[in-house]
């Protein structure tokens, strides 16, 4: 995994979040946060790639509680 603390659009990110472990996914929610703001601040608005992968990892995070 990255060492980066934001991802960009271009960076790899996982096809499958059921299969990244906890503590991947707060680390990729992180970055992916980080990068919105940095989005928000520079272009005024985020990059659909950046929402869309922001969609997914709330989506995941919400399917984890459900399983606890």
């Amino acid at each position: 995994m990255s060492e980066k603390l934001h991802l960009t659009p271009e960076d790899e990110f996982p096809e499958d979040l059921s299969k990244v472990e906890d503590t991947e996914l707060q680390v990729l929610d992180s970055q992916i946060q980080r990068q919105l703001d940095y989005e928000y601040v520079a272009d005024g608005e985020p990059n659909p790639e950046t929402e869309f992968r922001h969609f997914d990892l709330d989506e995941e995070f919400t399917e984890r509680d459900k399983r606890d």
